[in-house]
């Protein structure tokens, strides 16, 4: 039996103003935004290429604004991600590499395979990374 993630939940507080962020900063397509009843409108949105969507919207959770962290975007070219990012006014940290020293700033020689990423925050503060995987294991 296949057990696949289809839908992460973001909170925010302003959803019109985060659709925005989503579609036209990041890229990610508007599936749906839907107004369920009073109270409640649910908007889709998914990554270029991603069996995964987001979901925000009003009535869907009771996180804080900006609480959640640690969701990963991943792509086989984290400096073209980043650069692609920074073009579209999004805020978003160099590229790090880790290492048997820790983290890092990223080098041009630097194989980044599953140890490159960049890190950027939405409007409400919600944690991202990108990170490269160019091979799996």
């Amino acid at each position: 039996m296949n057990w696949t993630l289809e839908v992460v939940v973001v909170p925010v507080s302003d959803v019109d103003r985060a659709k925005e962020f989503y579609a036209d900063r990041l890229g990610f397509a508007v599936d749906h935004d839907t107004k369920v009843g009073e109270g409640t409108r649910v908007v889709q949105l998914t990554p270029p290429g991603s069996g995964c969507s987001i979901v925000i919207g009003e009535g869907l959770t009771t996180m804080a604004p900006g609480s959640l962290e640690g969701v990963q975007l991943v792509v086989n070219d984290v400096r073209k991600a980043r650069e692609q990012l920074a073009e579209r006014g999004v805020d978003v940290s160099e590229v790090i590499a880790f290492g048997p020293e820790g983290q890092r700033p990223a080098r041009d020689d630097d194989d980044l395979n599953n140890v490159g990423f960049a890190y950027f925050t939405d409007l409400d503060g919600n944690r991202w990374a990108v990170q490269q995987i160019t091979a799996r294991p």
